[in-house]
């Protein structure tokens, strides 16, 4: 092993490389898990662990593969949502037609048929870009809309609206309660994020982002960007298809196309702007913001609003909504990440921060 010496500190290359080299994130992130895992199914209350932390993680899910796409490869996405719904109704069939199989691995099966079409759509990405790969991935979104719904065999021959999915049985675990399908959400996301965050550190995430910075430098280096771009698609939609087969399993219990409609999609692009772009922390702090702001927002409102003034008040939220992003964007473009991240250099050093 290679050492080197720097001032009072020896440290290596095997050090340097670790995916949390500082021992205040290492510490932060096993105080987060534990908050996690212990703290929240004890004390929270069921509303929140339902509508609060479990949608929270399932759109974190989502905004990583979009980030992973968008912020690390720079291809930009709209049909995220329509990934979504391909890996809820996969996952769906799997456990109706092929009811012996392990609830997680339906899950996987499902990112793995959204890759697949993600591999597809990906295709026009090696002659398009920028506003014209968005619109192509745009008609990803309403392509898949459209089959979902005028071929019923996706729906198991159930066209009348919303469709239950089955009960979730893992080695013997009911998965029944608000707190297990948190629990089991949370498990999902915690290892797929770390696998991303160990991704985008390695040979494919430095390719990535040397597309994103500029691809004709990057392919006269040796990077091969039609592979590399697919490959970033289909990790993409994997994400999001398994991010759909929770989201419909863990949170809604039920299947509906409405669920994943365009304006998800759009959700989940403003949660990677507003967290940041190139970081995965910033898809956990962008989907935060994005479904929690609202919430509180609706919540002041509800204090000082009449029964005269409701429809005024339900546009004053909107409003409100939209204004607070853009000033943030215009205060701070870099999103939640950046300043997390400069958080955290200002407390390394305190209190000497010179």
């Amino acid at each position: 092993m290679i050492y080197r010496q720097t001032g009072l500190f020896v440290t290596s290359y095997a050090k340097d490389m670790r995916m949390f080299p500082i021992p205040q994130d290492r510490w932060g992130i096993a105080f987060v898990l534990f908050v996690a895992y212990v703290i929240i199914p004890v004390f929270a209350s069921e509303y929140w662990i339902s509508t609060i932390f479990t949608v929270v993680l399932i759109y974190s899910l989502a905004a990583i593969g979009l980030n992973l796409l968008t912020g690390y490869c720079g291809q930009l996405s709209l049909g995220q949502a329509g990934f979504m719904a391909v890996g809820a109704y996969a996952a769906f069939n799997f456990a109706v037609r092929l009811p012996g199989l392990p609830v997680v691995v339906n899950f996987l099966l499902g990112g793995v048929c959204a890759a697949l079409v993600g591999l597809l759509f990906g295709l026009p990405s090696l002659r398009i870009k920028g506003f014209y790969l968005a619109v192509a991935t745009l008609a990803a979104q309403f392509t898949i809309e459209w089959v979902i719904v005028s071929f019923n065999w996706f729906a198991a021959g159930n066209m009348m609206g919303a469709i239950d999915t089955p009960r979730m049985v893992i080695l013997g675990w009911h998965v029944e309660s608000v707190t297990d399908k948190y629990l089991l959400t949370l498990s999902v996301v915690v290892v797929l994020a770390f696998a991303a965050k160990n991704l985008v550190r390695g040979e494919i995430g430095r390719s990535w982002m040397a597309i994103r910075d500029l691809d004709v430098a990057a392919e006269m280096i040796g990077i091969r960007l039609f592979p590399q771009k697919l490959l970033a698609f289909m990790v993409s939609a994997f994400y999001a298809g398994v991010a759909g087969a929770l989201l419909a399993f863990c949170y809604l219990g039920s299947l509906e196309i409405t669920s994943f409609e365009l304006l998800v999609s759009f959700r989940i692009l403003g949660m990677i702007i507003v967290g940041g772009l190139g970081t995965i922390t910033g898809s956990f702090l962008g989907a935060a913001f994005i479904i929690l702001l609202p919430i509180l927002i609706s919540n002041v409102a509800a204090q000082f609003a009449s029964t005269q003034v409701t429809q005024f008040t339900a546009n004053a939220e909107v409003m409100l909504f939209g204004a607070l992003i853009i000033g943030f964007l215009i205060l701070e473009p870099l999103g939640l990440a950046r300043l997390w991240r400069s958080l955290k250099d200002k407390l390394r050093l305190w209190p000497f921060p010179y």
